[in-house]
């Protein structure tokens, strides 16, 4: 069986949902057996010389680094290269990339696309861009051989708008951490354990980050706020938000990954997230893996993951989300949320799923 993926600025350690979902998916595809080999963009990788991740083939591919084409421009040419590859399969990630998938079928290949939610909502796309995504969407759901989405609203999205009612449901995943026992790099940010609040994602419009500083700088607390995360394209939004964010004494990592994630996820007292949209937030499950207490906006992708009624807020409104913070900030309650994950949002679980649909379509 073998697999070329496209769609994800590359693996390991890029920043997006994207690009966390295909770093644990593919290697557990290996492990089952499958010939998997992931086409980067060149101008997001680290390490060029790096042609392997854990079993994975990496095929770094030149793009412009400019969001208004480099994904057009690089599934083009991944999907040239994949033709002169032959595989059994090529797996498109997200609606965007999905505006070729007509043209890999002309050219024989055999597509399955994975929708990871409708992208044309995030505010920072302009009339034409929301247009080539919707187009996307579209041409994706109805020509390729299958479509894999990662929640039931968006599920619900492709049945009432396209009439594709076929789709199969595929969680995004998780794994169970091993909770960091030092804070050397907390001491670094000058953050105490149980004494920050911690939200994580790109400096983009639709993750709301906007609203949660204008929260903070209300707050008569000292619980610090933490911010995981940069921007992939620099823009007046994400200057403006960095800005801000200085200005009130908001920490910011900056992109992170590995044993510092980890730190901060271990000590922090609460996660929030006060997105506009999402397709099914990796975030939060990581979050949710690290037991951490949760305040997340009441968007439908957000609503479809099992809280509680005290764990949403009313997207975009300012005063509730004031309000519910502080009875979180207040509030000493432990959460357990592991059998959850184990069950639903379980990666090796997801990898079986997925190996045994490459199965089906291939015959």
């Amino acid at each position: 069986m073998y697999i070329i993926v496209l769609g994800t600025r590359g693996i390991p350690d890029i920043q997006g949902g994207v690009e966390t979902h295909c770093e644990e998916l593919y290697p557990r595809l290996v492990d089952l057996g499958a010939n998997v080999t992931l086409i980067t963009r060149k101008s997001y990788v680290k390490e060029l010389s790096q042609t392997d991740f854990r079993g994975v083939k990496l095929k770094h591919i030149f793009t412009p680094k400019k969001k208004s084409i480099e994904a057009i421009v690089h599934t083009f040419l991944g999907v040239l290269y994949a033709r002169t590859q032959n595989p059994d399969l090529l797996h498109i990630h997200a609606i965007g990339p999905s505006l070729l998938v007509p043209f890999a079928r002309i050219l024989g290949l055999k597509v399955i696309v994975t929708n990871h939610g409708p992208d044309y909502d995030r505010q920072k796309w302009g009339k034409l861009a929301k247009w080539v995504l919707k187009t996307g969407e579209k041409l994706g759901t109805q020509y390729a051989n299958k479509v894999i989405v990662i929640s039931n609203v968006i599920k619900d999205i492709l049945k009432n708008n396209y009439g594709r009612v076929d789709t199969e449901l595929i969680y995004n995943g998780v794994n169970l951490p091993v909770k960091a026992t030092d804070h050397t790099y907390l001491d670094t940010l000058g953050l105490e354990p149980e004494k920050y609040i911690i939200a994580v994602g790109r400096f983009v419009e639709e993750k709301g980050f906007h609203d949660l500083i204008d929260v903070y700088k209300q707050l008569n607390t000292e619980i610090k706020l933490v911010l995981v995360g940069d921007a992939d394209h620099e823009s007046d939004y994400s200057k403006q938000l960095k800005l801000e964010a200085k200005k009130n004494g908001v920490v910011l990592t900056g992109f992170i990954k590995g044993e510092k994630l980890n730190q901060i996820f271990s000590y922090a007292k609460l996660f929030v997230m006060p997105s506009y949209h999402e397709g099914l937030p990796i975030a939060l499950l990581e979050a949710m893996s690290y037991n951490l207490d949760v305040l997340v906006s009441n968007i439908p992708a957000n609503s479809e993951v099992s809280l509680g009624t005290n764990d949403y807020f009313e997207v975009s409104q300012i005063e509730d989300l004031k309000t519910q913070l502080e009875k979180k900030l207040r509030n000493t309650q432990n959460r357990d949320f592991s059998q959850i994950i184990l069950k639903k949002y379980n990666w090796d679980i997801i990898a079986k799923e997925v190996f045994n649909l490459y199965q089906t379509i291939i015959k």
